[in-house]
């Protein structure tokens, strides 16, 4: 694996998907919560659109969550003020779910690792992790400030 494809100024970045923010604010101890938690640290870099952006905010403000204004503030706050905004191409790609294609369009259009909790609905690609095996697999890097 080429690490510094993934690197900006020794940070990581990854595109988050909504499922990813939904499970962080619902289990404040979970491993999508790390990942927010990581994000805050200053030690991953979220990469995002203004469609994913427009998302998170529809889901987010479903009745059934139930969130509160201020969490759902503070969550997207951290895209806008640590992410970084990237423009992608449609990919033509075959995707189970086509909703999730701007994700993985984002994720390879900006070089970035792609976190999801829905791993069966995009293509076989190593770059495509659970919330614990990106915990898992790029602790090293995500600890590196506190070595």
């Amino acid at each position: 694996m080429n690490d510094i494809l993934y690197a900006t100024d020794d940070k990581l970045r990854a595109v988050v998907n909504t499922n990813v923010l939904v499970s962080a604010l619902i289990s404040p101890s979970g491993n999508a919560s790390a990942i927010l938690r990581k994000i805050e640290e200053n030690l991953l870099i979220p990469v995002y659109c203004d469609e994913i952006l427009r998302e998170y905010i529809i889901v987010l403000s479903r009745p059934r969550f139930g969130f509160p204004k201020a969490l759902l503030d503070d969550a997207l706050g951290l895209f806008q003020i640590y992410g970084l905004m990237a423009y992608p191409r449609k990919s033509c790609i075959y995707m189970p779910d086509e909703n999730d294609r701007i994700f993985y369009d984002v994720a390879k259009a900006s070089g970035s690792l792609l976190i999801t909790g829905n791993i069966k609905h995009f293509p076989h690609d190593k770059d495509i992790l659970s919330p614990s095996d990106f915990l898992n697999n790029y602790r090293k890097y995500l600890d590196k400030s506190k070595i």
